[in-house]
């Protein structure tokens, strides 16, 4: 009877505790809003391809924003407009095939109102295809496609040239706040394909970026950003890929860079080209540098490897620190790593004092595989009386197409000219007189298990080290064919352990 009596008790506690659970999961369902859906089609927007639609999209963001937010929808078809502003709590939903196309007529992209944050690119206004000012919850998703029509779009009478012409950005976010943009395709810019400024807490994922229009071609521009995450995405561009920039006083911070594949006929992974505020907390991993698939020829008439694999630089003032690289694959390029400290010193506004001579410290590279590589050699410099400092470089492996012979490089590390303001690229000198690393003024550095050598033969000595404090090269392994006098040149170098590579032979180990 007991035994029954418990048994009843157990049945009757589940079936209230069954009930229980189903009173909750009801008050939660009704009371959860329902999220409200614009489609552009209702607001007047005709998917042909030719009918301006600017107003429409305008309308349905602004009455989405204005209601408290929610999703504007671009159905299947082709969207022809000019600048849409994007507004709070909308996310704009791009279906599968639907095309938003960039109006080729520059009246259709009236100059924007200058932003009160101020920066080197910023010439009293901005230009646009999607735009948005100081916007909160703002998203760009789906699986359709942006198209800038880029080759149509030419610089703007009475404004400089180079990348302040007024050619149109395809996507240009100024101080917003939780940003995403996901999924989508994006093709042909004027300009930038994607230029944050001032943002934060930003989600770049699974895009595909092919630009190959116009000059001035970057497939993403992160520009004194914080906490940003860029992953999962394919970057193919006419000029640098993934660019890191510091146009004005705010610091690009926590960044993380993960799962790309980029291409670029200039430089694929970059930070650092304008320096101002700096940046800090950058990880860049698991990312693939191969060349690009595009069959035309580049704009800036560069390499059609590219220039760089990765690109580090100081050069207007700012810090760059703690900055770590791990697990990445270059095909190509013409120079796997290339780190400066310059002394451009350009003011990012008229009325900016000058800026000093930067700092670059803190940097950690490995698990790096760099194969078919051009003959400029890996690079880490400053300038006389400042240095890079905390530099390490583990378990990495380079290998160039060498093929060299006397006259096709720079004869002596004396003959490698400073260029202290010239404009931070590997292209300034060419072949260095080094085939794997040229170092000069820098303090406490470390290679460790570097395995390194040449397609073809290649004369040059694998290292030289000028102006340098505390440096380490232990187990490395040399596979080339060719015969340098000498593994490492040391100039000026005060503190060094050195190890005689595997496979160096009977070869001096230091001139």
């Amino acid at each position: 009877m007991r035994a029954i009596n418990r048994r009843k008790l157990f049945c009757n506690t589940t079936k209230i505790a069954f009930a229980a659970c189903i009173i909750l999961l009801y008050s939660f369902t009704n009371d959860k809003k329902q999220v409200s859906v614009y489609n552009v089609e209702d607001y007047g927007a005709v998917n042909n391809g030719i009918t301006i639609c600017t107003e429409a999209f305008n309308k349905a963001i602004k009455t989405c924003s204005g209601n408290g937010g929610g999703v504007v929808i671009v159905p299947t078809g082709t969207f022809k407009c000019g600048t849409i502003q994007m507004k709070d709590n909308v996310e704009l939903h791009l279906e599968i095939g639907s095309t938003l196309l960039a109006s080729p007529k520059h009246e259709d992209f009236p100059r924007l109102p200058q932003p009160e944050y101020r920066s080197y690119v910023d010439r009293g206004g901005w230009y646009a295809l999607i735009y948005a000012e100081g916007a909160s919850n703002i998203a760009i998703t789906g699986l359709g496609t942006i198209d800038g029509n880029g080759a149509k779009h030419q610089p703007v009478k009475g404004l400089p040239g180079g990348d302040v012409d007024g050619r149109p950005r395809n996507i240009l976010f100024i101080s917003c706040k939780r940003v995403r943009v996901e999924g989508i395709k994006m093709l042909s810019s004027g300009m930038w394909n994607q230029h944050y400024l001032n943002c934060e807490d930003v989600i770049v994922d699974r895009v595909e970026v092919f630009n190959h229009s116009n000059r001035n071609n970057d497939a993403v521009d992160i520009d004194g950003c914080r906490r940003v995450t860029i992953s999962n995405s394919i970057f193919d561009t006419d000029d640098d890929g993934i660019t890191l920039k510091s146009t004005g006083t705010a610091v690009t911070e926590d960044v993380v860079i993960t799962n790309c594949v980029v291409s670029s006929f200039c430089n694929a992974i970059k930070a650092g080209t304008e320096s101002t505020g700096g940046f800090r907390n950058i990880s860049i991993s698991n990312c693939v540098v191969k060349p690009s698939r595009s069959t035309t020829d580049p704009v800036f008439k560069t390499s059609r490897k590219g220039i760089t694999g990765i690109s580090l630089e100081i050069v207007d003032g700012g810090t760059m620190e703690g900055i770590t690289i791990s697990n990445i694959t270059i095909e190509g390029t013409q120079c796997p790593l290339y780190i400066r400290l310059g002394n451009r010193a350009r003011k990012h506004t008229v009325n900016a004092p000058e800026p000093p001579v930067g700092i670059m410290r803190n940097i950690a590279i490995s698990n790096v595989t760099a194969y078919n590589t051009d003959n400029f050699s890996n690079s880490i410099t400053a300038v006389p009386g400042h240095y890079i400092e905390n530099v390490t470089i583990d378990n990495v492996q380079f290998f160039n197409v060498g093929g060299l012979k006397s006259g096709d490089y720079i004869a002596s590390h004396l003959e490698v000219k400073e260029d202290e303001k010239g404009y931070p690229q590997p292209t300034v000198w060419g072949n260095l007189p080094s085939s794997s690393f040229f170092i000069r003024h820098v303090k406490n550095i470390a290679i460790n298990n570097l395995m390194f050598g040449s397609n073809e033969a290649d004369p040059r000595i694998p290292v030289i080290a000028v102006d340098v404090k505390n440096l380490r090269i232990g187990k490395s392994s040399y596979t080339g064919s060719s015969s340098p006098e000498s593994f490492v040149l040391l100039d000026h170098v005060e503190g060094y352990d050195i190890e005689k590579p595997l496979g160096w032979g009977k070869r001096k180990l230091i001139k």
